[in-house]
């Protein structure tokens, strides 16, 4: 943790956590964003979920992706976890699983900036029923 030693240093960390909470709070069309969902239930995270958002969220931020990151209950793959659901503008939503740090970087890389699959999608098991 940085040391805080002087009142400009409090007002640098209070710009950078209001600058990261920015994109999430004052959003009017999400749906024009990259959208992820880290499930965070019991079995996610001690499977190693809340390292994934970290790393997620620290990889996206150094790479300038603008997406929306947020916490979930359990997606119901707790034979997959960690496990998150990518949402690109337009498209239907897609579940990942065994996502680690090597797993990120690849669906950054490919899913993500080139609209290409990779490997670790798990299969639609349920369909909604639309109004």
């Amino acid at each position: 943790m940085t040391r805080i030693k002087n009142l400009a240093d409090l007002h640098k960390i209070k710009e950078e956590v209001q600058s990261k909470n920015r994109l999430r709070s004052s959003l009017d069309y999400p749906e024009h964003l990259v959208q992820i969902k880290v499930g965070m239930a019991t079995c996610g995270i001690a499977s190693g979920a809340k390292e994934t958002m970290k790393y997620l969220n620290d990889e996206l931020e150094q790479q300038a992706i603008d997406a929306v990151v947020t916490k979930t209950g359990c997606l119901g793959y707790c034979y997959a976890e960690p496990t998150i659901e990518v949402t690109l503008p337009g498209k239907e939503p897609v579940v990942f699983g065994y996502v680690d740090k090597a797993k990120v970087v690849e669906i950054i890389d490919v899913y993500i900036k080139r609209g290409e699959q990779v490997e670790g999608i798990i299969p639609l098991n349920f369909q909604t029923i639309d109004d």
